[in-house]
């Protein structure tokens, strides 16, 4: 059996972290001054060469090492591991108010009537100045 690993494709990774990103190819290919042909091409390659891929990395807000040892099963585990710990910290789960609704209801109310008052008492004003 042999233990020989097959080498990272690093125009399938750059693919794939466009698409997480929400990026287009044609996106990318402007930020970094290409075709939207030759970005196909790239993600094409097997191989991309070490300049053009500190400018894609660049452009995608990335490091060249996250491009090169970029797993769909690291990202995966990742966002696995951010759910667990937003959960276990209850965090986005705690949905008591520190103020009393009611009060804010009733302050805007209130807020409301004394401009309406403001604006009749400044038209009444108006009126006998005529």
């Amino acid at each position: 059996m042999s233990t020989v690993t097959k080498p990272k494709h690093i125009g399938r990774n750059i693919s794939r972290i466009r698409e997480l990103k929400g990026m287009k190819q044609e996106a990318l290919a402007i930020a970094i001054g290409v075709s939207q042909q030759s970005v196909s091409n790239i993600e094409g390659s097997e191989t991309v060469d070490e300049e053009k891929l500190v400018e894609v990395a660049k452009a995608l807000g990335v490091s060249v090492e996250a491009i090169i040892n970029f797993s769909e099963e690291g990202v995966i585990n990742y966002f696995n591991t951010f759910n667990e710990a937003v959960s276990s910290s209850n965090f986005g789960h705690n949905n008591t108010c520190n103020f009393n609704p009611l009060d804010k209801v009733v302050e805007l109310y209130e807020r409301l009537v004394q401009a309406e008052k403001d604006k009749v008492e400044y038209l009444e004003k108006l009126l006998k100045a005529k």
